[in-house]
């Protein structure tokens, strides 16, 4: 990954930060790691635990940044994110959101809340 690219990523997840602190939630953990899974942001009201996936992108010109959370990226967040309520003995509803960014629209932020749910 190059250093730009990293910059871009660390931006974007900077201002999701914010966003969810300014919806009340609390950040409980960035770039949480299980084995090679990572959950770029789990954050916490009174709710709600949520795992969420950020997305930077510079422009939109190969696709939103959303269309980039593949199933498998999912599959991966959904195991990282089942350790972690283990891990940690959290009975609190979990849910799954993705926060786009694009930068050169102003740093436009798309917030899904309930992306996607883990398969039975």
């Amino acid at each position: 990954m190059s250093n730009s690219t990293r910059h871009i990523g660390n931006e974007g997840e900077s201002r999701a930060c914010t966003h969810f602190e300014s919806l009340g939630f609390k950040i409980r953990e960035r770039n949480w790691r299980h084995r090679h899974d990572e959950i770029d942001i789990i954050a916490e009201n009174d709710s709600f635990i949520v795992f969420a996936e950020v997305k930077t992108r510079f422009s939109a010109a190969f696709g939103e940044p959303e269309v980039f959370v593949t199933r498998k990226k999912q599959s991966f967040m959904i195991r990282a994110a089942n350790e972690y309520l283990t891990r940690h003995q959290i009975d609190k509803e979990a849910r799954f959101d993705i926060i786009a960014i694009t930068l050169n629209q102003g740093g436009k932020l798309h917030h899904i809340c309930d992306a996607f749910y883990p398969l039975l």
